[in-house]
C-alpha cells in the first residue's frame, strides 16, 4: 500500500484520508501557490498508515479496553489510561513498509530543498480543523527533526499523541468515538523563523467577531511561542475594505513584550530551545509594514478561496512564518475559525459590571464576558486534581495539557500570552472570560481569594477583589424599528468600537479625540515637539521609553492618534464617523505626561484656552498640526473617508475661519475627497450667529452640556448648583430650537450629542418635534432612546410645560 502523498496530491476533499490539517496544506499548495502564496514543501503520511499500525500491531482491542472507562472529570485516572494507550502505540511500532516509504519520501524532500534536512513533523487528525470543531493543539508536533531515525521516532510519537489526556477529553466533549478518529502526519520543510519571526493571522477580530479586519500577530523565533502563549506578541490590525486601494490600511499596532524566542538547539533529544529576547530587541516590532500588508493580502486570498470551496463565508485562522535565511514569508497552516464564525451576528450580548471594586491587576481581555470565583493557582498539570468546578484558574500560561481543567473554570488568568495564545483560543471556544499577559497574576493573587474577572471593558481585562455584581443583556439587533431621525453613538474608547458597531445605529455622532489622546498617546503634544524644554528628567526618560521604536517623537503622536481614530472609523465604515478635534482644558492638558511645562495656569479653565482658540495660536499650532497629520493619515493612507471633522468651542466666526485655514495649511481641505467640516453648537454665540457659521460648515452638533452651562450661567461641575442645571429649561430649549431652525434654513444637518436625550424621554419628544436630524448617545442609552425616537416619530407629543 502507498502510505505517502505529496501536498500537491491532496486537498479539502481528502480529510478522511489525511486529516484536516494536511488536507488544508494540500489545498493551499494546489490552489493558492500558483497565485503567489508560498507554502513549505512536504509530504503526507496517510491515516491508512495509522490504521495498519493499529491492526498489524494487534492493539485495537487493547486500546478499546483501555479507553472504555475514560472520564474527563477523573483527571488522575485520565492521565493513567492516556499513558497506557500511548505505550501500546509505541510498543506496536511503525510497520516495516511504512518506514521504507517514509525514508524514500524524506530523501526526495531533502533533494528538492537543496540538501536541507530539517523538517517539522506535525499531526493531523481526521476530524481536525472542521468548521464546528478545531481540534487545535490536541496532538503533538516535533520541530527541527533531522535524519531517518529521528524522523521515524517523531512519526511514531505523533501517532501516539492521539491518546494524550487532552485529546481524549476533547473527543469526549465533542462526541467523537475514540477509535473513529485517525491520525495522519505532515512532514514539512522547516522555515527558519527562528532567525526571523512567525505568528498567527485571524481574518476577523477574534474578540468581537468583527469581519472587516485582519489580525496579524507576530513574535521573534518559531511560531510555537505565539501559539502556545509563551510570549505576548506584536499585534497588527489591517482594514480589509481598503487593503487593495490604499497605501497603509494598518489601523492599529500593539508592540508586545516578546519575552522569549524559540530557536534551534541542534539535534538529538532536544531540537529547540527557548531563550530570552534582549530588551532592546523586544521593544522593536518583529514585522515590517510591507510584510504585514503582504500577509494580510495572503489572508484575504485564503479566506476568499475557502469561502468559495465551502459555499459560505469562512473566516480563517492561519499560521505564518518568515524565513530568516531568505526573507520570504510562508503560510504554514490555514484552518476555519471555529468560535466567532459560529455565533449569530444578529444577537448582541452585553455584560455590564454593576459594582465598583478594587482592581488587583490588568491584562489583555479575551472575549467580553465577566466571571467570578475562588482563585486556584496551578503551576503544572499535575496539580489539576485540586481544582474545583467554578474556580478561577490562575497560571503562568496554559498549553493543551491544561484543557481538562480549563473547561471547569469560571475564568482564566495568565501571566503570559496574547490574543492568539492557547489560553485565548480555548477560552473563546468555551465561552469563558480570560485575561492574559498580566505579568504577575501568580504572585499577586492567592489561593481561595474571591475575585471577579471582567473582559467587558474593552481590550483591557481586569481582575477585581471580591464577587462583584454584573448583568448580562441579550439584544436582537435586527428587531429594532427604522427611524427617520438618525440615532448615533458616542465613542471615546477605540477598544470598544468593534463590539459597539453592531448596535443598530447610523454611525458615530461624536468620537472624542481627547479621550483617544488620554488613553492611547498619554503624552502632551508639545512635550513631543519641544522635548528639550521638559525640565523633569524622570518625565523625559518616560517619554523616551514610550516613543522608542518610532521614527520620531512627533511620529509617535501621529501614529497613536491615527490608530485610535482609524479603529473607530473602521468599525463603523462606511457609516459616518464625526471626529471632534481635541477639547482638553488647560488643567487636563497639564495632566498629560510632560504637560506641566507647556500649560498656563487659569482661574477658570472651562472658559479658557480650549477648543478652537488653541488650534491657530502660536503657542499650540505645532501640536494641532500633528492632529491634522493623524486625520490626514486616517483618510488618505487607510482610506477611511467616512471620517468627518468637528470643531469644538468655536467662539466667533473669525475664529472659525482661522481654524479652517489652519486645517487647509496642514493638508485637510474642506470638500476635498468628500471631507466635511462640522462645528459644535454649544455657545450662545453659535446660536445667535448660526447663519454666519452655516456659511462655513457642513453641519452642526449641539453640545447640550456646555450650551446649558453657558445659557444659564451654571458651572456644570458644581455640586452646589446642580439643581439649576437642567437642559429642559425654557431658555435652553429656545436656544436649541433656534439652532435647528437656523441650520435647516441653510440646508445644513444638525444633531445633538449631549446627555439630555439619554435622561429625559420628553426631551427626545422635543427634539423630534423640532426636526433634529440626529441624536448621538452613549452606548448604554442607544436601545432605550431608539425606542423612544420611534415612538415619538409615530405619535409626536407636546413637550410638557416647564417652569
Amino acid at each position: 500500500m502507498n502510505y505517502i502523498r505529496l501536498f500537491t496530491e491532496v486537498g479539502l476533499a481528502d480529510v478522511a484520508l489525511v486529516g484536516g490539517k494536511n488536507a488544508s496544506l494540500g489545498e493551499l499548495t494546489q490552489s493558492l501557490m500558483p497565485g503567489g502564496i508560498k507554502v513549505p514543501r512536504g509530504f503526507v503520511i496517510t491515516a491508512e498508515a495509522y490504521t495498519d499500525l493499529i491492526e498489524q500491531g494487534g492493539i485495537r482491542d487493547k486500546l478499546v479496553n483501555v479507553l472504555k472507562n475514560a472520564c474527563k472529570d477523573d483527571l488522575d485516572g485520565l492521565r493513567r489510561l492516556a499513558t497506557d494507550a500511548r505505550e501500546l502505540v509505541k510498543s506496536a511500532g511503525l510497520p516495516a513498509e511504512l518506514c521504507t516509504q517514509i525514508k524514500a519520501a524524506y530523501l526526495q524532500l531533502v533533494t528538492e530543498c537543496g540538501g536541507r534536512f530539517d523538517v517539522a513533523v506535525r499531526s493531523s487528525a481526521t476530524a481536525e480543523d472542521l468548521p464546528e470543531a478545531s481540534f487545535a493543539g490536541q496532538q503533538e508536533s516535533f520541530l527541527n527533526i533531522s535524519g531517518d531515525s529521528a524522523l521515524l521516532e517523531a512519526c511514531l510519537n505523533c501517532f501516539a499523541s492521539l491518546f494524550t489526556e487532552r485529546a481524549i477529553a476533547y473527543r469526549i466533549d465533542h462526541g467523537f468515538d475514540h477509535m473513529s478518529v485517525k491520525l495522519s502526519i505532515a512532514v514539512q520543510q522547516m522555515i527558519r523563523s527562528d532567525l526571523a519571526s512567525a505568528g498567527v493571522i485571524f481574518t476577523l477580530d477574534p474578540e468581537s467577531g468583527f469581519k472587516d479586519v485582519i489580525l496579524v500577530t507576530s513574535s521573534f523565533g518559531l511560531g510555537e511561542s505565539v501559539v502556545s502563549g509563551r510570549v505576548d506578541p506584536d499585534e497588527f490590525v489591517v482594514f480589509k475594505p481598503t487593503l487593495k486601494t490604499h497605501p497603509r490600511p494598518i489601523i492599529r499596532i500593539k508592540c508586545g513584550a516578546k519575552q522569549t524566542r524559540m530557536v534551534y538547539s541542534g539535534h538529538g533529544s532536544r531540537t529547540t530551545q527557548t531563550i530570552p529576547v534582549p530588551e532592546n530587541l523586544a521593544s522593536q516590532l518583529s514585522l515590517s509594514d510591507p510584510d504585514v500588508l503582504k500577509l494580510a493580502n495572503y489572508a484575504v486570498l485564503i479566506e476568499d478561496h475557502y469561502s468559495a470551496r465551502y459555499g459560505h463565508p469562512s473566516p480563517m485562522d492561519i499560521e505564518w512564518a518568515k524565513d530568516g535565511l531568505t526573507g520570504e514569508l510562508y503560510i504554514v497552516q490555514a484552518r476555519p475559525e471555529t468560535v466567532q464564525s459560529q455565533k449569530s451576528q444578529d444577537l448582541l450580548v452585553q455584560y455590564t459590571l454593576e459594582d465598583s471594586g478594587t482592581c488587583l491587576l490588568e491584562g489583555r481581555s479575551i472575549g467580553d464576558k465577566i466571571g467570578s470565583g475562588k482563585v486556584r493557582l496551578i503551576a503544572t498539570p499535575d496539580q489539576m486534581s485540586v481544582f474545583a468546578d467554578g474556580d478561577v484558574l490562575v497560571a503562568e500560561m496554559t498549553d493543551p495539557d491544561w484543557e481538562p481543567v480549563m473547561k471547569r473554570a469560571s475564568a482564566i488568568v495568565t501571566n503570559r500570552g496574547g490574543r492568539t495564545c492557547h489560553a485565548a483560543i480555548v477560552s473563546r471556544e468555551l465561552g469563558i472570560p480570560c485575561v492574559v499577559g498580566t505579568q504577575d497574576a501568580t504572585s499577586i493573587l492567592k489561593d481561595d481569594q474571591l475575585v471577579t474577572v471582567s473582559c467587558a471593558q474593552g481590550a483591557t481585562g481586569r481582575v477585581y477583589e471580591g464577587k462583584l455584581k454584573f448583568t448580562c443583556e441579550k439584544i436582537a439587533v435586527n428587531e429594532f424599528p427604522k427611524t427617520r431621525t438618525k440615532v448615533m453613538v458616542n465613542v471615546g474608547n477605540p477598544d470598544h468600537a468593534f463590539a459597539i458597531s453592531r448596535l443598530p445605529v447610523a454611525g458615530v455622532g461624536l468620537a472624542r479625540e481627547e479621550f483617544i489622546i488620554a488613553r492611547e498617546v498619554k503624552v502632551h503634544p508639545l512635550a513631543l515637539v519641544h522635548f528639550d524644554r521638559i525640565k523633569d528628567p524622570v518625565v523625559k526618560k518616560q517619554i523616551e521609553t514610550m516613543t522608542s521604536g518610532y521614527h520620531s517623537k512627533q511620529n509617535y503622536f501621529v501614529r497613536k492618534l491615527a490608530e485610535g481614530i482609524s479603529t473607530i472609523a473602521a468599525a463603523f465604515y462606511p457609516r459616518e464617523v464625526i471626529v471632534r478635534l481635541s477639547d482638553f482644558k488647560t488643567n487636563e492638558y497639564a495632566n498629560l505626561i510632560g504637560g506641566k511645562d507647556f500649560e498656563p495656569q487659569e482661574e477658570n479653565p472651562m472658559l479658557g484656552f480650549r477648543g478652537a482658540s488653541r488650534y491657530y495660536s502660536d503657542s499650540y499650532r505645532a501640536g494641532f498640526a500633528m492632529e491634522c497629520q493623524a486625520l490626514k493619515a486616517v483618510r488618505e493612507e487607510a482610506g477611511l473617508t467616512n471620517v468627518k471633522i468637528m470643531v469644538p468651542f468655536c467662539r466667533t466666526v473669525e475664529e472659525a475661519e482661522k481654524v479652517i485655514a489652519e486645517m487647509k495649511l496642514n493638508g485637510l481641505a474642506q470638500h476635498e475627497n468628500g471631507l466635511e467640516f462640522y462645528m459644535m453648537c454649544e455657545l450662545p454665540s453659535n446660536v445667535i450667529c448660526i447663519d454666519s457659521f452655516a456659511e462655513l460648515f457642513d453641519g452642526f452638533s449641539i453640545g447640550s452640556n456646555d450650551l446649558t452651562q453657558l445659557v444659564l450661567g451654571v458651572d456644570r461641575d458644581s455640586s452646589i448648583l446642580s439643581g439649576l442645571f437642567d437642559e429642559r429649561n425654557p431658555a435652553v430649549l429656545s436656544a436649541i430650537e433656534q439652532a435647528i431652525l437656523g441650520a435647516h434654513r441653510h440646508g445644513k444637518k444638525i444633531g445633538i450629542c449631549g446627555q439630555a436625550p439619554s435622561d429625559y424621554p420628553e426631551f427626545v419628544q422635543f427634539l423630534i418635534k423640532n426636526g433634529i436630524d440626529s441624536i448621538s448617545l452613549s452606548e448604554d442609552a442607544v436601545i432605550k432612546v431608539l425606542t423612544a425616537v420611534a415612538r415619538a416619530e409615530s405619535a409626536p407629543a407636546k413637550l410638557p410645560a416647564l417652569t
